[in-house]
């Protein structure tokens, strides 16, 4: 599996406070099957041309320097997108050396011209690559189905799928829709990991979608190719009763 969007770069924003609390959650991926994670930190648009590059370079590297060998650590960011038309092409805001610009927008509403800023991007020559339009009050399965005619890559995450509540039904609404292109942990330093919903989607019998949604899809992203589509996955009933005993399950192995 490969994890596109984390927070384990530590002591920079509101994920992994120290080196020490990244490790056991880096570890625990290595046990899980995770081979690569993303290390992205937040980071506004409108400060992209100003932020200290060199300190998360010199952070990052005393990361890899204690991390174990696996998963192997990629550098990228994720940029809030607080005012239309930054420029966002440097390379080094990307996802590792691909194309792809892991983007956000504020919680508390999606800005007019949202898809708008989307093409502007992606008529940069970047990939936007939106991270958990779940959460974002006003989105929809339509508005999320135009980003990615608009060239967009949707990213959920994982955990959402099995929670509760307005979050929670859109994201399983994105799912049965098959308008979700990968899946990703968003840890913070905490339990998250994108295992937890592999295995749900086994036991729904789609085990593929589950392959594309955590390692197919992540993996073309990095490496500049199409995402590949992912059918839609059947939410039946007895779901939540599924989820429950999924969540509250301690993977064998795991402290």
């Amino acid at each position: 599996m490969i994890d596109i969007h984390t927070h384990l770069l530590p002591g920079v924003d509101d994920g992994a406070p120290t080196v020490e609390a990244s490790l056991p959650v880096l570890e625990r991926f290595a046990r899980d099957g995770v081979t690569r994670v993303v290390c992205t930190p937040h980071l506004r648009a409108t400060e992209a041309g100003t932020v200290a590059v060199e300190r998360y370079e010199a952070i990052f590297a005393e990361l890899v320097a204690r991390a174990p060998a696996a998963p192997a650590l990629t550098r990228g960011w994720e940029i809030m997108l607080d005012a239309p038309g930054q420029p966002l092409t440097a390379p080094w805001l990307r996802l590792g050396t691909s194309r792809a610009l892991l983007v956000e927008f504020p919680r508390g509403g999606l800005p007019m011209g949202a898809g708008r800023e989307l093409r502007r991007l992606a008529d940069t020559g970047v990939v936007p690559v939106v991270a958990h339009p779940e959460r974002y009050i006003g989105c929809s399965v339509d508005i999320v189905r135009e980003w990615r005619e608009l060239g967009a890559v949707i990213q959920t995450d994982a955990m959402m799928l099995l929670g509760t509540g307005r979050m929670t039904a859109l994201a399983r609404d994105m799912l049965e829709f098959g308008l979700i292109d990968c899946l990703a942990s968003d840890n913070h330093g905490d339990g998250r990991t994108l295992a937890t919903v592999r295995r749900w989607l086994d036991e729904l019998g789609a085990a593929e979608q589950g392959e594309l949604l955590t390692s197919t899809n992540p993996g073309r992203v990095l490496a500049d190719a199409a995402v590949t589509p992912v059918a839609p996955v059947r939410l039946g009933r007895g779901v939540l009763e599924r989820l429950r005993t999924i969540v509250f399950r301690r993977p064998q192995g795991t402290p």
